[in-house]
């Protein structure tokens, strides 16, 4: 994933096109957005300056800080900007009450081919030990994302769609580690197994991993 650029016009803050200004600072937002994401899973929370991020955009730092306030409030935007839609899709799909494994995984697998940096940054600064998003993503988002799916996973069950003899909890762990695992495996994945990550590729993944859950979970 490229880091998005922003034009010198928004640096001097004029609009040539004629566009709303709502809709340029929109640009400038998602475009810092990207560029940390991306910096952030890349290269760890600690090590990126704001300055960096801003030179990535080119704007000013004072831009990045207008418009997030700190880098640590602008990770979190980074992390919210995509696990809030995340969460409200797994949410209209727990409330219709049925959430086959393979929508579910097709629903991680979307998120994460949109933005393959994701799952780095999750693992950097949720998962391993010292992450400075661990707190926030247990006591926010975890309840509404993989924390969600064992009850999930315990209704397909009772419905007869998953077998009886899994245990929701570590199903669970193991339906996020089948979409997630390839994407922060990527650096490696590629020229060590020979996985391409181009349309073609993501759709061969997710047919696996498809397979995978049907012959698995199924009863």
């Amino acid at each position: 994933m490229s880091i998005s650029g922003v034009t010198s016009e928004h640096k001097r803050n004029t609009n040539p096109r004629g566009r709303p200004a709502a809709a340029e600072a929109a640009d400038i937002r998602a475009a810092i957005l990207d560029a940390a994401e991306v910096l952030f899973a890349h290269k760890g929370y600690a090590a990126v300056s704001v300055r960096e991020i801003a030179k990535a955009v080119k704007v000013t730092p004072a831009m990045v800080h207008y418009y997030f306030g700190s880098k640590l409030a602008l990770l979190r935007q980074v992390l919210e900007r995509t696990l809030e839609p995340l969460a409200a899709a797994i949410a209209q799909m727990r409330a219709a009450g049925q959430a086959p494994a393979t929508e579910i995984a097709h629903l991680l697998l979307s998120t994460f081919s949109e933005h393959p940096s994701l799952p780095v940054l999750v693992a950097r600064e949720v998962i391993l030990p010292g992450g400075v998003m661990q707190q926030h993503f247990l006591e926010y988002l975890a309840p509404r994302l993989g924390g969600s799916l064992p009850a999930m996973l315990e209704k397909e069950q009772a419905a007869g769609r998953v077998h009886a003899d899994l245990d929701p909890q570590v199903t669970a762990l193991l339906l996020l580690s089948l979409c997630a695992f390839p994407f922060v495996a990527r650096d490696l994945a590629g020229p060590a197994l020979g996985i391409n990550y181009d349309d073609e590729g993501l759709r061969r993944l997710e047919r696996h991993v498809e397979r995978i859950l049907l012959e698995g979970f199924a009863p």
